[in-house]
């Protein structure tokens, strides 16, 4: 199994500087390895006998939401699903093979099912994903779930 990197960076559980401490970053490098093991375990085969794979793919993460780019070229939107939990983004689909004429020598694009999973660290408002396909690559955009932020609260009489 590949070794992740061990330093230590910001990401989407906060900041960190000289000096401060950093449980943060320990919280994103066990996130960090999370993905890492769901997407090695999902290139398993599939039922059809057809090997899955994890397509190439960012998430990055604004004030507001979260953000996956998936590189998902010759996809048709039809043949991909996208799939929003709690904590969780999941993009999953299958390739079909091209059926060109003539006899296959060399195989250099994946074929059969793929996934992609990635955790995320915080509630997110699954009912307002939103989801584009252009140019082969697959936007979804999460947003956060807003924090209650305190009020004063009135008493009545």
């Amino acid at each position: 199994m590949r070794e992740l990197p061990r330093h230590h960076r910001a990401g989407p559980l906060g900041e960190h500087g000289p000096g401060r401490p950093q449980p943060t970053a320990d919280f994103q490098e066990i996130f960090d390895r999370m993905n890492h093991f769901l997407q090695a375990a999902s290139r398993t085969p599939s039922p059809t006998g057809t090997t899955a794979f994890v397509p190439p793919a960012d998430l990055h993460e604004t004030e507001a939401a979260y953000v996956v780019e998936c590189e998902l070229p010759g996809i048709s939107r039809e043949d991909v699903d996208v799939e929003v939990g709690e904590h969780e983004v999941i993009v999953s689909g299958e390739v079909r093979e091209s059926g060109q004429e003539g006899t296959l020598r060399r195989r250099g694009r994946p074929t059969g099912t793929f996934a992609y999973r990635a955790l995320l660290p915080v509630d997110v408002q699954a009912d307002e994903v939103t989801a584009t396909l252009s140019h082969g690559v697959l936007t979804v955009t999460v947003p956060k779930a807003q924090a209650a932020t305190p009020r004063h609260v009135e008493i009545q009489g």
